[in-house]
């Protein structure tokens, strides 16, 4: 695909979106403000270390439902200072933490809902954008029909398994 083609169907606003995205906690624009955003992250590492000195760190499994969320998690994680980690065996989308259960609630876990929410919504709007470019303009859900009920040219034997394709009469 050209440039011109996908910046086209990502739309300029892509970059500028997750730039709005990351300076909803962590990017503001002037030194002053970054110095004070710095700053401020600081405070909250040292009241992380704080809170693990006066609540012994819990071992927590989050299991993340995508790789964008899992990608995302990790990042927030090590932002803080944490190790994410997996244990040998587990799958892809569990990833564990060892810190404090007051870190986790008030701070960790809603930042990273938000940020999750802002993300879905992005990912949601981009992947319709191409979808609706570069595949096909209708990208409504499937239209909902009773179980058993179908349409003319559009009849499978019953109990086949259908790869997805209308058989041919």
């Amino acid at each position: 695909m050209s440039d011109a083609r996908h910046e086209g169907i990502l739309g300029g606003d892509l970059a500028e979106k997750l730039r709005k995205l990351e300076a909803l906690f962590a990017r503001p624009g002037t030194d002053g403000e970054r110095a004070a955003a710095a700053s401020a992250l600081e405070r909250l590492r040292a009241r992380l270390r704080h809170l693990e000195e006066s609540q012994p760190p819990k071992e927590y499994r989050f299991s993340l439902p995508d790789t964008w969320s899992r990608s995302l998690f990790v990042a927030l994680a090590r932002r803080y200072g944490l190790r994410p980690y997996r244990e040998r065996g587990q799958r892809r989308t569990t990833v564990m933490l060892r810190t404090s259960a007051k870190f986790v609630d008030e701070t960790f876990w809603p930042e990273f809902l938000e940020l999750q929410a802002e993300l879905s919504r992005h990912l949601e709007e981009v992947t319709l954008r191409i979808i609706r470019q570069a595949v096909h303009a209708d990208t409504d859900d499937a239209a909902e029909q009773a179980a058993g009920e179908s349409r003319p040219g559009e009849l499978r034997e019953p109990g086949t398994k259908s790869d997805g394709a209308i058989p041919a009469s």
